[in-house]
């Protein structure tokens, strides 16, 4: 795929895409990751949709990322939440943050742009004895005949590059990535939700995506997002559209 940019998507992104389903913190909890009091950093946070979460459940959260326009929209919405995280830019590989700090580290949504093996170890390095790590993902499942479907076929249609779809929202492979860095208690759970997007909202999330607006031309988005807007009022003209999600969450542990 070609070279992607989410500071290209910062608003879409922020205005148009669901957040993790405040559940998630809950069965974080049952794993020691999130409560009160504890102090957190969520690596490659965006525009903080994890770590405001956290940050709601009364946790002190650090947020990285290194797309600066990602961050100052994640402000915004904070603002708006009534809460507050200390953003920074950085990249999750070499944070230059101290070693042996953090309760816990979180990755939502991002561990597969990583150097995952370097982020593992860095991860190790930046936790506490006996903290904790949790890597997140809220995907799309593109079922026969869905709305995700049809549009993962329209965007590879505008950006053949895109190798991001055909998911069904788990990822075992990163078992091996915690376990290289010698983290213990190796545990994921998963549960699914639909998430309600109006039309205008369904086109800003995927603008928002990797495949469009991170990685294509704006003369494209804007030929991509037209051709959007035709196929939902076609094919799946309701409004608002139940699109399925599936959220997935591996949980690991550094030994003492």
């Amino acid at each position: 795929m070609s070279t992607v940019d989410f500071d290209k998507t910062a608003k879409d992104y922020g205005t148009h895409r669901a957040g993790f389903p405040p559940h998630l913190v809950e069965r974080l909890q049952a794993f020691g990751v999130g409560t009160p009091g504890q102090t957190i950093l969520d690596l490659g946070t965006g525009t903080g949709t994890l770590a405001r979460l956290l940050a709601q459940a009364g946790a002190d959260v650090t947020g990285l990322d290194p797309a600066s326009a990602m961050l100052d929209q994640a402000r915004v919405l904070d603002e708006d939440a009534g809460v507050r995280v200390d953003y920074r830019v950085g990249r999750a590989e070499a944070t230059g943050l101290p070693a042996a700090f953090f309760d816990a580290v979180t990755a939502g949504q991002c561990w597969h742009w990583f150097d995952r093996a370097a982020a593992a170890a860095e991860v190790r390095r930046l936790l506490k004895p006996g903290g904790r790590v949790a890597i997140c993902h809220f995907d799309w499942l593109p079922l026969p005949g869905n709305v995700v479907a049809a549009t993962e076929a329209l965007i590879l249609e505008h950006n053949p590059s895109w190798d991001l779809g055909g998911g069904d929202g788990t990822h075992p492979a990163w078992f091996a990535d915690l376990a290289g860095a010698d983290f213990t208690d190796l545990e994921s759970f998963s549960f699914d939700v639909a998430v309600p997007y109006g039309h205008a909202d369904w086109r800003g999330r995927i603008r928002a995506s990797a495949g469009v607006a991170a990685s294509l031309t704006p003369d494209k988005v804007e030929a991509f997002d037209a051709a959007h807007a035709a196929l939902l009022a076609k094919t799946f003209p309701e409004d608002p559209l139940a699109v399925p999600h599936r959220v997935w969450a591996l949980v690991g542990r550094k030994p003492d």
